[in-house]
């Protein structure tokens, strides 16, 4: 019996006409709608008809996770007064509740995607709506993409709601065709907001490290919030590791503490969403019951501030979660949890002065995330560089760029980025292209069933008490009885099955060699040889260390499945791998592996020698006779754009050359050469030849005078060359008779003169045209005046240094009119004297 009353109940109810209309319209909707209104389940049973008298439709709704998918499904058919399976039904990964009466199917956008690969024209479907899109997941945006690609090719009729739990739905609209806009109103009640920061200040979220202080405080101010206020307590926390941690030190609370996140059995996410059954109850969760899942009786809300979003996991090579600052927009939805049935009360774990630096909204994930996966879809599609897409966000290109090079290793697609059959087998997986790879290949050296528990173990990382070993985690994993083991057994069978297991091994290969062997093969670039005490230097060149007590310290080789590096450690830690013979590691990384003549600057000389490497890992090595000598000259031009150009012999006189071709180059330009350090490494024959090809090692370039080198770039060619004491004079010659050296390191030539040696002198002397900067001198040769207008300075400035160094100099001249008298560097006795 449909519950009638529970319907009606539903506020999204009175933007069910619109949003009719707007389908039968233009085939395309975005439907606004605040959690708790009913889009997710009312929605879908009315486009179904199976709540009136109107025709029925099959209609399938995409969900960004299995919890809420399943959730979604069942609170559907229980509305219609029947269980899942019937006319209401969903499909997650490894699991399928469907019968031949259903017309609404949940599914996770993974699965729809799967889906559409096989059919693009998704027969018999109706229309599609793509639920909680405002979170920006990469599938969802990858399915609305798709979706539009068929809308717009073979199926016009299909439509397609994008349903958004915020009103930021103008994006969404301008994709989806400038489709309208529907919005449901919410039922919400006033929210008291409660700043509850720690009292000591804590460390940030690094990683998937949260600081136990946080954790603790936590804790604390959810039993705050049950003294201070009545109905149930709702703690965001950002991972399943810091729900069991909290769930632990609230032991011996008054009320029943119970764990909400994608990995919780199914009868607790049942038991959670059905609301209390007498006492109070606090429930952890992840933020997944942010929008995804609506939680009855919460009147409290607890945030811990704290939430996973994607990033490239560097440790394990996947696109994985890290814990970041929650942002404003999470905050708002989260604290709305509160006054959803009554007025209510959120304790957010932070200063107030911080919230208004979080970030607006949670980062794309298409900005974010490691690609490889979208990238095989695309190429699937027949979309390798997903350029055609329908993307609110273009995929970065660096992002892109990777994840083809990581396709091409792994066989998913050809030299022309076009998917390849086995590229299309791999997305037919579910899984990352690497540990597709690893599925495929392990699985013809190891057997089908053991390749598949290995790699569901690096699907999912092992929880810690399982160890740093593989091989342990895999036998721990199959006599475990606890959650992990039991999602490990039901993933494991999946793949197995989609590979054709017999059900046997291949004789002859150990458990721990197949380990070694599929994590090898998941992460080549990861083998690592062993260089003593715990440590280990990965192909990758990153240096690997494992913890003191490790069984793993006294292997030759490792395939490091997972690894971190702390902030400002020089090499990464270990938290799991495989031993390997090398055999074994050749094989996994055998495309990396390179023989051949290596001549290269290393340590400040020339190093030759013939290397056998894998990576960075040397297998062999012997030095080299005879290099080829232009490899040789690559090393030494390696050299000076690491040491610089002081490798080369330089005079003073060189210097200053340089000094002056570089003031011609800056005041005239061309055809006065550019003799930076960028310029004259970026061409080095155009100078150093013929001794660069000559030179051997380092004491060679010693050998090199780079004031003559220098003078091969002088423009010869059109005579200006001649000119070059002309225009930037090395020596000015003074009154005095002098010849005064001109400085030309600074913006402005120097010319550094006793101030008497310029008697006589009235206009300041030029260089190409540039006035120079005289510095005038005492006898003594101290600065006294610094001018670039000598007319002035005789005018003006004069008579004041006249008085202060006839004072100090009474023994030479210094006369009143300075261009009377005849220009000297004696005293006035000598001037006599002569």
């Amino acid at each position: 019996m449909i519950r009638t009353e529970a319907l009606e109940r539903l506020p999204v109810r009175t933007a069910v006409p619109a949003l009719e209309r707007a389908l039968d319209d233009r085939g395309v909707a975005v439907l606004c709608a605040p959690p708790g209104t009913g889009k997710t389940t009312l929605v879908p049973l009315v486009l179904a008809g199976l709540t009136g008298d109107g025709p029925v439709r099959r209609v399938v709704v995409a969900e960004p996770r299995r919890i809420a998918a399943r959730a979604a499904a069942r609170r559907m058919a229980w509305l219609l007064g029947e269980r899942p399976g019937g006319r209401v039904g969903f499909t997650v990964r490894g699991e399928r509740v469907v019968g031949r009466d259903t017309v609404v199917e949940v599914v996770t956008t993974g699965v729809l995607l799967q889906r559409l690969q096989r059919d693009q024209e998704l027969a018999g479907v109706d229309a599609v709506i793509i639920d909680e899109c405002h979170e920006r997941h990469l599938d969802a945006d990858t399915v609305a993409a798709f979706l539009l690609d068929v809308r717009e090719a073979i199926r016009p009729d299909l439509r397609l709601v994008a349903a958004s739990a915020t009103t930021d739905a103008q994006g969404w609209a301008r994709l989806l065709g400038d489709a309208p806009v529907v919005e449901a109103q919410g039922v919400s009640h006033a929210v008291e907001v409660v700043w509850a920061p720690p009292v000591r200040p804590v460390r940030p979220p690094h990683g998937m490290r949260v600081d136990p202080a946080l954790l603790t405080h936590v804790a604390a101010t959810v039993r705050r919030a049950l003294a201070e206020r009545e109905g149930d307590v709702l703690c965001f926390l950002p991972g399943v590791g810091e729900i069991g941690r909290v769930a632990g030190q609230l032991a011996g609370v008054d009320a029943e503490v119970l764990q909400v996140h994608g990995r919780a059995p199914a009868a607790v996410q049942d038991s959670v969403l059905a609301g209390s059954s007498g006492g109070r109850r606090v429930v952890l969760a992840t933020s997944v019951a942010e929008s995804s899942l609506t939680v009855p009786g919460v009147r409290v809300v607890v945030d811990s501030g704290l939430a996973r979003e994607p990033r490239t996991d560097h440790a394990r090579g996947l696109s994985a979660l890290t814990t970041v600052r929650a942002s404003q927009a999470s905050g708002r939805q989260r604290a709305g949890r509160a006054g959803r049935e009554a007025p209510g009360a959120v304790y957010r774990c932070w200063e107030q002065a911080e919230d208004g630096r979080l970030a607006r909204f949670p980062a794309p994930e298409i900005k974010v995330a490691d690609l490889a996966a979208f990238a095989l879809q695309a190429a699937c599609w027949g979309d390798p560089d997903a350029s055609s897409l329908a993307l609110l966000d273009p995929p970065p290109a660096g992002a892109m760029g990777a994840a083809r090079e990581v396709l091409g290793a792994v066989g998913a697609v050809d030299a022309t980025g076009r998917v390849t059959d086995r590229g299309v087998r791999m997305s037919r997986l579910g899984l990352h292209p690497r540990l597709a790879r690893a599925l495929l290949d392990g699985a013809a050296e190891v057997g089908a069933r053991r390749a598949a528990e290995v790699v569901a173990l690096l699907s999912e990382e092992p929880p810690r008490e399982y160890g740093d070993d593989l091989a342990v985690a895999l036998r721990t994993a199959r006599r475990g009885q606890d959650g992990y083991a039991g999602r490990w057994r039901q993933e494991a069978r999946r793949l197995s099955a989609s590979v054709g297991d017999t059900g046997t091994a291949l004789p002859g290969t150990s458990d721990d060699a197949a380990v070694g062997l599929v994590a090898a093969l998941a992460f080549p670039e990861r083998v690592a040889r062993a260089r003593g005490e715990g440590a280990f230097l990965m192909v990758s060149g990153t240096g690997a260390e494992l913890r003191e007590g490790s069984r793993l310290r006294s292997a030759p080789w490792l395939a490091v499945a997972v690894a971190d590096r702390p902030a400002h450690a020089a090499s990464a830690r270990v938290r799991l791998a495989a031993v390997v013979d090398e055999d074994t590691a050749l094989l996994a990384a055998g495309q990396l592996r390179v023989r051949g003549e290596e001549v290269r600057w290393v340590d400040g000389d020339v190093v030759a020698r013939s290397v056998d490497r894998v990576g960075a890992v040397e297998l062999a090595v012997r030095p080299l006779k005879q290099p080829d000598p232009e490899l040789v000259r690559g090393a030494l031009v390696e050299g000076l754009g690491r040491n610089g150009l002081g490798l080369l012999r330089w005079t003073r006189d060189s210097e200053q050359l340089r000094l002056r071709l570089a003031f011609l180059h800056r005041v005239l330009g061309a055809p006065w050469p550019d003799v930076s350090d960028g310029a004259l490494l970026a061409d080095p024959g155009a100078w150093l030849e013929p001794e660069l090809s000559r030179a051997r090692r380092r004491s060679d370039l010693g050998r090199i005078d780079a004031g003559q080198a220098l003078r091969r770039l002088l423009p010869w060619a059109t005579g200006e060359a001649v000119r070059l004491d002309e225009l930037a004079p090395e020596r000015i010659e003074v009154p005095s008779g002098s010849r005064i050296r001109v400085e030309y390191g600074g913006e402005q030539p120097v010319l550094a003169v006793k101030l008497q040696e310029l008697f006589g002198l009235a206009e300041t002397p030029r260089v190409a045209g540039v006035p120079v900067l005289v510095h005038l001198l005492s006898p003594a040769g101290r600065p006294a005046a610094v001018t670039a207008d000598l007319a002035s300075f005789w005018q003006d400035g004069y008579k004041a240094v006249r008085a202060e160094l006839r004072g100090r100099y009474p023994k030479h001249p210094w006369p009143e009119d300075p261009s009377t008298v005849r220009a000297t560097r004696f005293t006035s006795a000598r001037l006599k004297r002569s």
